[in-house]
């Protein structure tokens, strides 16, 4: 465990711990443990860690189709794993779409606001200007007694119960070979968008650059296997594989890319 350990960040830490009680339990106990809403960084490192435990087996669901979000079942392997194993949730946000239109980022802040952690939700979806999103079932009834509102909008929600009245993924990824000097997280910017290291340093210290979802400032910070960076303005990038290196000493790596569609 020590070996595998040593290529997690400091940061990760109290996830890792938090994941390696539950597969002790799981282990101990013989029963499955269900995590939270996993972003796709923490879900390879819950895989990483589960294959440690050779009588423990792991499944990812997301609710939706091609999600990032998943919540993932770590189970026996006598067991045999269900959708009801998950206990999501798709519902739909009613609002007054002829007089606004509501946006992503105006879902995901109310929602926060709610003072529910983002673990207990999944991916979002807008389409349209309709707008639904996966929840934990065991905030469901919280959430639909108070989300209320975003912004001055009044909204109520309502359950999606038909699959194929679920949202699908508009978005398209592609992939491409990229070689850097360097994971720094300004090197690979620098890199993805062909801006200059100041430009892409600029990016980071004012603001503009989340790393798994959370903003990030430190210039030299090391970017590892499916970490995804968000760069307003820009778009998104997903680390998917670092491949080794050249003979120059470059780093190879497979990149994710998702540009901001202009409207």
């Amino acid at each position: 465990m020590e070996n595998v350990m040593q290529h997690f960040r400091k940061e990760e830490q109290p996830f890792i711990e938090q994941i390696v009680n539950m597969l002790r339990e799981v282990e101990n106990r013989y029963a499955p443990k269900l995590t939270d809403f996993l972003d796709p960084r923490q879900q390879f490192i819950v895989d990483t860690l589960r294959r440690q435990y050779e009588d423990i087996e792991v499944v990812a669901n997301g609710g939706l189709d091609e999600v990032e979000r998943k919540r993932m079942l770590l189970y026996p392997s006598y067991y045999v794993p269900s959708d009801a194993d998950f206990t999501l949730t798709v519902v739909e946000v009613q609002y007054p779409k002829k007089f606004v239109t509501l946006q992503h980022k105006d879902v995901l802040g109310s929602m926060m606001s709610l003072g529910i952690d983002r673990s207990k939700f999944g991916d979002i979806r807008v389409e349209d200007g309709a707008i639904q999103f996966v929840v934990a079932t065991e905030v469901l009834d919280y959430v639909r007694a108070n989300y209320t509102a975003i912004g001055k909008v009044k909204v109520h929600i309502e359950l999606v119960g038909d699959r194929l009245n679920y949202f699908l993924q508009r978005e398209e990824w592609t992939s491409e070979s990229l070689t850097v000097s360097s994971l720094r997280l300004d090197t690979i910017i620098s890199a993805v968008f062909n801006i200059s290291r100041q430009k892409s340093s600029t990016l980071i210290q004012s603001g503009k650059v989340k790393v798994n979802w959370t903003e990030k400032d430190q210039l030299s910070m090391e970017l590892q296997e499916l970490d995804l960076i968000s760069i307003r303005g820009l778009g998104r990038v997903k680390v998917l594989m670092i491949e080794g290196r050249t003979k120059k000493d470059k780093i190879r790596l497979q990149i994710g890319r998702l540009e901001q569609k202009i409207k």
